[in-house]
């Protein structure tokens, strides 16, 4: 099965952070990072270091969505906080399941796994089914 990954996170989240929260996510979705086909975020994230660095550990190529892009996916979770801050009621359950091909809500294995790492800071990551 392939599936896809929508990633957020606190500004200045350490890979080390992400890394478990995505590790934590497979884990709770029976699949492996070979699995893992397309990974995905908010524009807003573009430059956050500890995304970028993730994403080069891994050999993934991650694609940005703006708030508003994301904005329009039904998602089983939105949040007014996400909204407050970046304009989007909804950033890694919107962006997994546009990069699985636009897939329907029902296509999301993890919906919403937030960890709050040691270092305080917050990664969020849901998986979708690719179509």
């Amino acid at each position: 099965m392939r599936v896809a990954l929508g990633l957020g996170c606190d500004r200045g989240t350490p890979v080390e952070t992400l890394s478990r929260a995505v590790g934590e996510a497979l884990d709770l979705a029976g699949v492996a990072l070979s699995d893992v086909a397309a990974v995905a975020s908010i524009t807003l994230k573009s430059n956050e270091l500890g995304l970028l660095d993730l994403a080069a550990q891994r050999g993934w190529s991650l694609h940005f969505y703006d708030a508003a892009e994301l904005a329009e996916v039904k998602v089983p979770n939105p949040s007014e906080t996400v909204r407050r801050y970046t304009g989007t009621p909804s950033v890694s359950e919107a962006a997994a399941l546009l990069a699985a091909g636009a897939a329907p809500a029902s296509s999301l294995l993890v919906e919403k796994h937030i960890l709050r790492g040691d270092d305080g800071r917050h990664a969020t990551v849901s998986v979708a089914r690719c179509r």
